[in-house]
């Protein structure tokens, strides 16, 4: 199963663990963590944030992961009240506020979880990779021509996220969705 990995990581992670998922744009984040919240153990499901939502445009990236830094992670960590604010895409601007509950376990997904700040404010790190090919149809099949007039930007804007932050160094469950999984510990099982 392909949660396995990270539900066996997540059983020794405490009541309320932060659980990160990364990886390039198509790679199946949205999905896997749609899934973990589904697969959630206990009655509490988790606070599920997404950075598609907080990114403030195209060229969005790295604001986004400091945004992430700034108003959710190193609060919450602080035990102070946490919240992320939506860009409003239609319309090019910030939107409202959404809190995070504190008392809850957190998922955060998107392309920019990873950055090497964010480990030290986080239980469980996922980095999620598949072959380039694959994640740009899949990202141009959920997104159709929007993504596709931005998308050479945007991976340029990845790759460099990626060569400064090396956010596959900061995963402790790495999930190869072309040819397997790996985890401390665990042995690779294919995705079929």
């Amino acid at each position: 199963m392909l949660l396995a990995p990270v539900l066996r990581v997540l059983a020794g992670a405490g009541a309320t663990p932060v659980v990160l998922i990364d990886g390039p744009s198509g790679a199946g984040k949205s999905t896997l963590a749609d899934a973990l919240v589904e697969a959630w153990p206990g009655a509490l499901r988790p606070s599920l944030v997404r950075l598609d939502d907080i990114y403030p445009g195209w060229r969005g990236l790295d604001a986004a992961a400091l945004h992430l830094a700034e108003h959710v992670l190193a609060p919450r960590a602080l035990g102070r009240p946490a919240a992320w604010q939506r860009y409003d895409w239609a319309r090019g601007e910030p939107a409202e506020w959404h809190p995070v509950p504190s008392a809850r376990a957190l998922i955060v997904e998107g392309c920019g979880t990873l950055a090497a700040a964010h480990a030290a404010q986080s239980d469980i790190r996922v980095w999620l990779g598949a072959d380039g090919r694959i994640r740009k149809q899949r990202a141009l099949a959920r997104d159709g021509d929007v993504f596709r007039a931005h998308w050479d930007q945007w991976e340029s804007d990845w790759e460099a996220y990626r060569e400064r932050e090396q956010p596959e160094r900061q995963a402790t469950v790495v999930l190869l969705g072309t040819s397997g999984i790996r985890s401390p510990g665990i042995p690779p099982v294919g995705l079929g």
